[in-house]
């Protein structure tokens, strides 16, 4: 992923933020015909320092799911146009349109796995997980024969990230009036996407360590 060195981010906290607001992630394989294949899918996410580990399964169908080795994962973020019209040195600087967004690419290495017990635990992790976010309780029962039998579908995987590249495209390339006049023009909008964009950049502005 080419990211300018202006919008490049090594602090891994906002990765957690990242996989924090979404953690549908994309995961991109080469398949035998050398072609790349890609499957877009809920992960379990685990940081511990630089260790980054990202856990899910496949359905049994699927090539990717014969998959071990060389992979990347693309981590979704906020984004949105953001007009040149919103610069107050439009005319001075000559601006153009542009995007902002954020977003993550991790490259490393894919383990699968099939074997009862494994499955049985991601399953349990992953409905804990996401039912909890619902707001809800169902629960994957390792001893219940119908979701024992949904074992024999799918395969398990393990992603070991041995590198985490962050972009933060921010309009921290301009001006702080520029950066404020894009933040309050995406909060006029009426959606939720671009004031989300605009929160995001707040909080840039602001540092993780405002967060604290």
């Amino acid at each position: 992923m080419f990211t300018p060195a202006a919008f490049a981010e090594t602090d891994l906290r906002w990765l957690d933020l990242l996989l924090a607001r979404d953690p549908f992630v994309t995961v991109l394989t080469l398949g035998a015909d050398g072609l790349p294949e890609a499957s877009r899918l809920p992960v379990l996410y685990r940081r511990e320092g630089d260790r980054i580990e990202l856990s899910g399964h496949w359905a049994r169908p699927n090539p990717q799911a014969r998959h071990s080795g060389a992979a990347k994962v693309l981590v979704n973020g906020p984004h949105g146009y953001v007009s040149a019209s919103w610069y107050p040195d439009k005319e001075a600087a000559s601006r153009v349109p542009t995007w902002n967004h954020a977003g993550a690419e991790l490259t490393g290495q894919l383990h699968t796995f099939d074997d009862a017990d494994g499955l049985s635990h991601l399953l349990e992790q992953l409905s804990d997980h996401f039912e909890a976010r619902a707001g809800q309780a169902w629960r994957f029962e390792r001893d219940h024969a119908p979701h024992q039998r949904m074992l024999r579908g799918i395969v398990g995987f393990r992603f070991q990230a041995q590198r985490a590249e962050i972009t933060l495209k921010f309009s921290q390339n301009h001006p702080e009036s520029n950066q404020l006049a894009v933040i309050d023009a995406l909060d006029a909008l009426a959606d939720a996407d671009n004031r989300e964009l605009a929160q995001w950049m707040r909080r840039f502005r602001r540092g993780l360590a405002g967060d604290d």
